[in-house]
């Protein structure tokens, strides 16, 4: 069994979370991919977010009908922040005769080597990274205006353990539904799954 790992904040959950995986889960054969909403993100230090039960229960909704995609509550700790390295140990137990996948955004992979113990991720997981047609990895500047990769991180993307996925740009921002949430403003027609639309509607976790 190939197994996708993917975690995250999906403060709240749109389109731009779900195109690129369930793309990568069709390239790299996947059977599934697990997405893991966190209740405090490692690096998003002091950074207000909805709910971290509301943010579960959209990346549920959003996720319904999506064939082979999940919602896991795994992440929702509430005394210390999750670290992917934890994460990748649970499934591994849980999960011994899985391939795993660690499903992440290009910028991530940039900032790889501030994770804690980060060069053990890879043993543990193939790393797939979801970047923008045109993105370089030796040349990251282009992506978000961030630095060349850590030497190290550069060393480890010439090998297999990490596959770069070309996504299409998907031209939606949790910031900037965040914003139109909070001044009642409509949201762009297909940004976020109508079921989370609903939900948003009606419990409006971002008041």
């Amino acid at each position: 069994m190939k197994v996708g790992l993917f975690g995250g904040s999906f403060d709240p959950i749109h389109r731009g979370h779900i195109e690129p995986v369930r793309e990568a889960r069709r390239a790299l054969g996947l059977d599934r991919v697990i997405y893991l909403p966190t209740a405090k993100p490692p690096h998003k230090p002091g950074r207000v977010l909805a709910p971290a039960h509301a943010r579960y229960t959209m990346v549920e909704l959003a996720l319904l009908f999506e064939e082979g995609l999940y919602a896991s509550p795994h992440e929702l700790t509430v005394d210390r922040p999750a670290y992917t390295i934890e994460t990748l140990e649970h499934f591994r137990a849980e999960m011994p005769e899985a391939e795993l996948f660690l499903i992440i955004g290009g910028d991530s992979f940039v900032d790889l080597h501030l994770w804690v113990r980060w060069r053990e991720i890879p043993r543990l997981a193939r790393i797939a990274v979801l970047a923008r047609p045109g993105w370089d990895l030796d040349v990251p500047s282009s992506f978000q205006n961030k630095m060349p990769l850590d030497p190290e991180v550069a060393e480890l993307a010439r090998t297999d353990r990490v596959l770069l996925l070309r996504q299409p740009p998907v031209d939606v921002s949790s910031t900037r539904l965040r914003e139109l949430l909070a001044a009642r403003l409509p949201l762009p027609e297909g940004a976020v799954p109508d079921l989370v639309v609903g939900y948003l509607q009606k419990y409006d976790p971002y008041r």
